[in-house]
């Protein structure tokens, strides 16, 4: 019998590390690169939503969330007031990257994988054998990215939603007492860049969001957590080999208004798990698994991210935001479904 084929993961981010669990517990010899090294801070809302326990079970995960916060209502907000107050159709799990990222990186070490940090791939002639979840491709964009944590901050709900003028941002909790915040703003006119510190309540107060800019103020800001993206293409990301497997945001990366992005990088590793047995199993060719592994995924994620998209498009625009806000808070457009569609 040929011994089992040796997978090769690019990025030790959600979708790498929880695939290459998944893949030891199931003893396929698994080498992942990851550029930097654990733990570390990531621009990420931080909160779980749409996964289930029997999924994180399937990729051997779930002990890793175990003592993580539990967000069960929401309250959202416009510019001037509270606007909608419910209950979550499902509860989730609120951890930060920092804490997550080390545990399944540890989690992959001990099953036996190879880790090799501080180490950065780029894509060879023969993609066979190799996964890649290297996180955003980087592209030109007209938003930013932000998130910190926050300390003695006290919140309204689970996870608040404030929607500001042409930009968004979530605050939950998170573990030892954090609160994440994390919001998607058009770039702003009016940095002062050199007032790290205040550059998240800068970004408030530019989206008219001033109430919420004076609480991150009283707040005590954890410094190290405090990161920036700017170049990223939300959707489907574009590919030009169709043997080279993508993975997470690499392939496809949802508006962060929905909160499913965690998700659907561990939902990615989910759906490549078994495509990926079978490769290295000898049971089927490489061409095979990569197109397996992206029907998989076009079914899956393809309609939550065309009503993702379109939900993003509707709170960044004044008018329908006030009209489907009115909707919402009369009960008229049900919050549970409309939750469903993004997941």
């Amino acid at each position: 019998m040929n011994p089992p084929r040796t997978v090769h993961i690019a990025g030790g981010g959600l979708a790498g590390l929880a695939l290459g669990v998944a893949l030891r517990q199931h003893g396929v010899p698994t080498e992942l690169h990851e550029a930097g090294s654990y733990p570390r801070h990531r621009v990420c809302g931080e909160f779980v939503s749409g996964i289930t326990p029997a999924e994180l079970e399937t990729l051997g995960i779930a002990d890793d969330f175990a003592d993580a916060a539990r967000p069960r209502s929401t309250v959202w907000y416009d510019t001037t007031r509270e606007r909608l107050r419910a209950p979550l159709p499902q509860a989730a799990w609120g951890i930060s990257r920092h804490q997550l990222d080390a545990r399944l990186a540890h989690r992959f070490v001990e099953l036996g994988g190879q880790l090799l940090t501080r180490s950065r791939v780029s894509p060879a002639t023969d993609l066979t054998g190799w996964v890649w979840a290297t996180g955003r491709p980087r592209r030109e964009s007209t938003w930013l990215g932000l998130k910190a944590h926050f300390l003695d901050l006290p919140l309204n709900a689970d996870l608040e939603l404030h929607l500001g003028h042409r930009s968004y941002i979530g605050l939950t909790r998170v573990e030892h007492g954090r609160v994440n915040a994390c919001g998607l703003f058009h770039r702003p006119q009016s940095f002062d860049a050199s007032r790290r510190s205040d550059l998240l309540p800068q970004a408030c107060e530019e989206a008219g969001l001033s109430k919420l800019a004076d609480r991150l103020r009283h707040a005590s800001l954890d410094a190290d957590s405090l990161k920036g993206v700017n170049q990223f293409l939300l959707g489907w990301q574009p590919a030009t080999n169709p043997e080279e497997l993508r993975l997470g945001d690499f392939a496809a990366m949802t508006p962060p208004l929905t909160g499913n992005g965690m998700s659907m990088a561990l939902q990615s590793a989910l759906d490549a798990l078994p495509p990926l047995l079978a490769w290295s199993q000898h049971r089927q060719d490489w061409p095979t698994t990569t197109a397996a592994v992206r029907l998989a995924q076009r079914q899956r994620f393809g309609g939550r991210l065309r009503w993702a998209r379109l939900l993003q498009r509707i709170v960044l625009h004044p008018t329908a935001s006030r009209l489907s806000l009115a909707l919402l808070q009369r009960r008229t457009l049900p919050f549970d479904r409309l939750f469903a569609l993004t997941r």
